[in-house]
């Protein structure tokens, strides 16, 4: 499994990216690995600002719900569109087309308090 190093990952198994202003979020490897074949993505919280660790969507495998949580206080500004069409990105690509919201921060600083990978990677090998 990959955990890229330019990446903040949360106990939760959510991923972050930072690139100016704004964020993108996805889940990990690990966790998309552990769901299974992703069916679909549920977000309804666009337009929104959402706490941190409050959950921003869900996402749906054939045989269960999962709720996706955020990693720092922000505003949600765009959902992925191609995950309407092809769901199993998350599952193909978590990292890259497979991003689920991007968001605006409220706080940059709660970025810095997220695990790094190194330390995300000892979580899950607990």
């Amino acid at each position: 499994m990959k955990f890229p190093e330019n990446l903040k990952y949360t106990k939760d198994h959510e991923w972050i990216r930072v690139e100016g202003d704004v964020a993108y979020v996805g889940v990990t490897d690990y966790a998309q690995n552990q769901l299974g074949d992703i069916v679909f993505v549920d977000v309804s919280t666009e337009g929104d600002t959402v706490e941190a660790e409050s959950v921003f969507g869900s996402i749906e495998v054939v045989k269960t719900v999962s709720d996706l949580f955020m990693p720092v206080t922000g505003e949600v500004l765009e959902v992925n569109e191609a995950l309407d069409d092809d769901p199993s990105l998350v599952n193909t690509d978590p990292y890259g087309q497979g991003w689920i919201i991007k968001i605006s921060p409220s706080d940059v600083g709660q970025i810095d308090q997220l695990l790094d990978a190194a330390a995300y990677r000892s979580i899950i090998n607990e």
